[in-house]
């Protein structure tokens, strides 16, 4: 019996009628002939409440929910979560579902108000976007139901401490699987490369289709099939292609709620696995005040697994990078010529000479890539209309640090360093771009 009352909450319909059944006994001891009615509105009420009570409670019925969670979430992706609910008393309900969220989306409001008929089954679909990884918790799947008299709740408690963790972005990683070996990369925001140099190797004959290069047609096989037949070729397999992720300071500035070193956390895992798609060995570290996080570049089955679980531990220390100590793990550590891609961010001239020199060093050596972050926030105010004479100067100081960026990218590649300027969100597409790019032009 503690239990049953334990689990009953009050409905607005309950008070609504017992401040009526109220007002009626304050009115009985003004008129005395009234008293009679409010008695009787009284015992209703007190019978109405043991009914539902008695619906809610005694019947033979109740609600079942489930929480349905993937084994693990997509960081920076909208992730859809199911709410599973049975109705199994003989009447119908009104529920409200109370989902309790980890504590790292600040949602406490979080609501869902419905019915279901007897015997019924729904399904309710909400997603999260988590911006950080790590483990979540969600607390308790909390759903409250109420008879067709709609006085009293009672409320169901389900899945206790459920725990999830939150990946980098394999949703990313899914939906470009593919793209890079499509001739529709132009529709994603990919540019088409033409395919030059002598780093293709032959391998096989077959059907012409729309998009292929015309001079790779075989005369011959035409001839003798009487129909359109192309010589396919591939990119010269087993190079190293390793990300470079700096997770100094630079790296934690957030855009869109999401941290540059998150950016390129995607961006890496992403790029990885068409490296190894397209029969390229792929591997990864990090740096700051030390080189850090290692995933040696190779082609074997388990290596995406490898890079995904070192990429979900990988955390921003908040000191200096130390670009020295980068070069000279590097000449130590990958004799190999390498494409290697660096994530970092420069915001002035003076920040990139003082690095200048080791990216020098390290781009003798190998294909180095830099990649760093266009501001979005400042093109975003650069944009706005200036009203007063304080906007024009905000928007010019703006301009001069937006600017700075293009310098940035001008004097990289005036000492032969390839770059990629980008905005975070685009990030991914514009390096797996470059990649592509890299490797029809037989850079490497």
């Amino acid at each position: 019996m503690k239990k049953i009352f334990k689990n009953i909450y009050l409905q607005p319909r309950f008070f609504l009628l017992l401040a009526g059944i109220v007002t009626c006994f304050l009115l009985a001891y003004i008129f005395e002939n009234i008293m009679v009615v409010a008695k009787s509105l009284f015992y209703v009420f007190i019978a109405f409440c043991i009914v539902d009570i008695l619906l809610l409670f005694i019947s033979k019925g109740n609600v079942k929910a489930q929480r349905i969670l993937a084994d693990k979430l997509s960081n920076g992706d909208e992730n859809g979560i199911d709410i599973i609910i049975n109705n199994y008393y003989f009447f119908k309900i009104d529920i409200t579902i109370i989902d309790e969220l980890p504590f790292q989306f600040q949602k406490r409001d979080f609501k869902i108000i419905s019915s279901i008929k007897s015997g019924g089954k729904k399904t309710y679909s909400y997603s999260l976007r988590p911006v950080e990884r790590g483990v979540y918790a969600f607390g308790n799947l909390n759903i409250f139901s109420s008879s067709p008299i709609g006085l009293l709740t009672r409320k169901y408690t389900y899945d206790q401490g459920q725990e999830v963790p939150v990946y980098p972005s394999f949703l990313q990683l899914r939906k470009y699987d593919l793209l890079a070996f499509s001739n529709k990369l132009f529709e994603h925001g990919l540019k088409k490369i033409r395919r030059i140099g002598h780093t293709m190797e032959f391998e096989q004959i077959k059907d012409y289709i729309q998009g292929d290069d015309i001079r790779n047609i075989n005369w011959k096989a035409t001839a003798k099939k009487n129909q359109l037949m192309v010589n396919q070729f591939q990119d010269e397999k087993s190079q190293p292609i390793y990300s470079i992720i700096d997770k100094g300071r630079v790296m934690k500035m957030p855009f869109n709620a999401l941290s540059l070193l998150d950016y390129a956390i995607n961006a890496t895992l992403v790029i990885s696995n068409i490296a190894l798609k397209k029969n390229d060995k792929a591997g990864m570290f990090s740096f700051s005040n030390k080189v850090e996080n290692r995933v040696v570049a190779e082609r074997r089955s388990a290596q995406m697994n490898l890079i995904l679980e070192t990429l979900y531990n990988l955390t921003t220390n908040f000191v200096e990078s130390d670009f020295s100590r980068l070069y000279i793990d590097i000449k130590r550590n990958i004799p190999q010529r390498s494409l290697l891609l660096l994530y970092t961010n420069f915001e002035t001239l003076d920040a990139l000479h003082r690095q200048l020199p080791y990216l020098q060093a390290i781009a003798k050596q190998h294909l180095l890539v830099v990649i760093f972050f266009k501001n979005t926030e400042l093109l975003s105010f650069a944009g706005q209309k200036a009203i007063s004479s304080k906007d024009i100067f905000e928007q010019t100081i703006a301009e001069k640090f937006i600017y700075e960026k293009e310098l940035v990218v001008n004097e990289l590649r005036k000492y032969g360093i390839q770059t990629i300027l980008t905005k975070p969100e685009e990030l991914t597409l514009n390096t797996i771009n470059k990649y592509l790019e890299i490797k029809a032009k037989g850079l490497l």
